[in-house]
């Protein structure tokens, strides 16, 4: 009689990474990484948050969180590790679909560093205003350097904080293109839902008549995917 071979299950692909950098604090890094661990893992993957930045904003944010309902992503305080990120990304791989590392407030420290050697997407987000902007080179040059030993590292801008109307968030979308870096067509809003989503440490989208900022972290997250599915540079 003739037995059926089985099949080997294949092992999960490992996690994809995606570092939230910039050069200085208040561009939001901390409310986009959670924002977007949280919409990945309510569409059911497995998300870590890597809390890189020393005033650990992910980790309280997370411990805010109702017992009865814990937010859906872990956090893992992580910013002691410096340039030793790698290693402790590359130890989480297989236990996850995404990694969301949340660097601390400047390019050139080891731990940004250390983070954007190891990841799929680099995420910048950037402010409407001149010394956002400014900064916003910085960050630029360092994932260019990393983009020469690590060539399948992208990066994507996101304009953040955005008042609606103003003149100066109209001239931020025309100066970004000249960065070098292309930019998400998703912007998002400087919204009171976002502090109620962090102060009870829940996801935008368990926060009340907050419809305006849901979906703008559905839009982003949805095109973080499909830059993620894009095909490598040649």
């Amino acid at each position: 009689m003739h037995t059926p071979r089985t099949s080997t299950p294949r092992p999960p692909a490992p996690a994809r990474i995606l570092v939230l950098a910039n050069q200085k604090g208040g561009p939001g890094k901390t409310t986009l990484a959670m924002c977007v661990a949280g919409e990945l893992a309510r569409r059911g993957h497995r998300v870590l948050v890597a809390d890189a930045d020393p005033q650990g904003t992910a980790a309280r944010w997370a411990a805010s969180a109702p017992a009865s309902k814990p937010f859906p992503a872990r956090v893992l305080a992580i910013s002691g590790a410096a340039d030793r990120l790698r290693d402790e990304l590359r130890w989480h791989l297989p236990s996850y679909d995404f990694i969301v590392v949340d660097c601390p407030p400047s390019a050139e420290s080891l731990v940004s560093r250390s983070a954007l050697l190891v990841a799929d997407l680099a995420i910048v987000p950037v402010v409407p205003s001149p010394p956002d902007l400014w900064a916003g080179l910085a960050i630029r040059q360092v994932i260019a350097a990393v983009v020469q030993v690590r060539p399948g590292l992208k990066a994507r801008i996101v304009v953040n904080q955005r008042k609606a109307g103003t003149r100066l968030a109209s001239k931020t979308r025309e100066l970004l293109p000249g960065y070098g870096i292309p930019v998400l067509n998703t912007q998002v809003g400087d919204r009171e839902a976002f502090r109620h989503a962090a102060a009870g440490g829940l996801t935008v989208a368990d926060v009340p008549r907050a419809q305006l900022a849901q979906a703008e972290v559905f839009g982003l997250t949805h095109e973080i995917l499909n830059v993620l599915e894009e095909d490598p540079p040649p």
